[in-house]
């Protein structure tokens, strides 16, 4: 699911779109709405969301996907300055929703949220991710709890089982080191942030909250022995090269990493592959590395879908917005593409994701946001450099917490 630097047409789709209808005319009632999004490589699962909402709610959608995200967000925040504007688009929480709805370019979606939770589509424990002082923006285009997905078929070769523990984690990845097996995928490029919120929210997630904050520092004792701890686990050789370029989802199907980790939407992943869970890939719990900690903590992300202030056709996007969060549509959204769902009624297929999904619903585990979302972008970005330079060069740690921590300095000087 890596973003790959590949140009798209989106910006000349839109300007020839633009270029029809007389100035001043009012715009005409949409029946097919332009959704403009990061997930390059989910465009088949838009389009049959589109088929089915053109039979649902008489509206389709035309998907446009990046597979860039710096391009992806540089294009959007550039749709704002002109009259070139998509209907739908995707984005993060968390930081950078705060910024387009303080810039009055995202459309109040305080009414779709209401009634949803009304009737059972949304839970009231997603509203804070999408609340900007008070009022919600956007709707959840999908959730994600983050674990380990790994090869089955690796585990059974060597009579490996999902870890209960911490001990057992790293047992589990010594037993595949001394069958010259890579335990571990992990990356030097946008992902390079997995393993510090991993280790940092299953030692302490009270200080990994207080870090994203601003109320610890990143040279704070405790992050240090996060530091230190990944490093110790790249030292012993558990993780392939960070500069491997294999697509994780091909890593984990031959077998050169036996684990990887991400959220739930990676099942996509495999299910594209022709993998089939429980039988060549399956997916556990991240054990906590603090054993005292009294809930298990998992790493949770929701991307919105959104749609603009200054609309085309507002009627037609809300609309949109507004079936996208309905039942109808969420079973069909889950089951293609083999995920879980935001909405509570939506029954998944998958033994182990629907488990994490109803326990994490039922308040198994200290969700704990994803630090994507969890930090504001001026820090984000000191830190993915950071730690994508930490994984090629374990001995750098302080010097990067240092030069994070600047940014960090920085930044909440002015925002606290």
């Amino acid at each position: 699911m890596f973003r790959s630097r590949v140009a798209t047409l989106g910006a000349a789709a839109l300007v020839l779109t633009a270029c029809g209808g007389g100035g001043g005319e009012a715009p005409q009632k949409k029946t097919e709405l332009s959704l403009y999004n990061d997930k390059g490589a989910w465009t088949k699962y838009f389009d049959e969301m589109g088929a089915l909402s053109k039979q649902s709610i008489g509206l389709s959608i035309k998907p446009t996907g990046y597979t860039d995200s710096a391009q992806y967000q540089a294009f959007i925040k550039a749709s704002f300055r002109t009259d070139v504007k998509p209907d739908l688009f995707t984005w993060q929480t968390g930081g950078m929703l705060e910024e387009i709805v303080k810039q009055k370019q995202v459309a109040d979606t305080s009414a779709i949220w209401q009634e949803a939770i009304k009737a059972g589509d949304l839970s009231q424990d997603l509203m804070p991710y999408y609340t900007v002082d008070g009022k919600q923006y956007c709707v959840p285009m999908n959730v994600a709890y983050w674990g380990m997905f790994y090869n089955k078929k690796i585990f059974d070769q060597y009579g490996l089982k999902p870890p209960e523990t911490w001990d057992d984690l790293i047992e589990v990845a010594e037993t595949l080191k001394r069958n010259n097996v890579k335990a571990f995928y992990h990356t030097s490029v946008l992902f390079s942030f997995v393993w510090f919120e991993q280790l940092l929210a299953g030692t302490d997630p009270d200080l990994y909250d207080r870090l994203a904050t601003g109320q610890a520092k990143y040279t704070d004792p405790g992050v240090v022995q996060v530091m230190e701890r990944w490093k110790q686990l790249i030292d012993a050789g558990y993780f392939i090269n960070p500069g491997d370029k294999t697509d994780p989802g091909d890593v984990l199907k031959n077998g050169k990493a036996a684990m990887v980790s991400f959220g739930t939407w990676f099942n996509t992943s495999m299910t594209s592959r022709s993998m089939k869970a429980g039988t060549d890939y399956d997916f556990f719990v991240i054990p906590n590395v603090n054993p005292a900690l009294p809930k298990t903590s998992m790493i949770f992300e929701s991307g919105p879908l959104c749609s603009l202030t200054k609309a085309a056709d507002p009627e037609a996007s809300t609309r949109y917005l507004k079936w996208w969060t309905t039942a109808e549509a969420q079973q069909k959204w889950a089951a293609s593409r083999g995920d879980v769902s935001a909405n509570p009624k939506v029954t998944i297929d998958d033994k182990a994701l629907g488990a994490v999904t109803k326990d994490a619903g039922g308040g198994e585990y200290r969700l704990v946001n994803r630090y994507f979302e969890a930090t504001p972008p001026p820090i984000l970005t000191a830190a993915l450099d950071g730690f994508s330079k930490f994984v090629t060069e374990p001995g750098t740690y302080m010097e990067v917490l240092q030069t994070i921590q600047q940014a960090a300095d920085e930044y909440w000087s002015t925002h606290q």
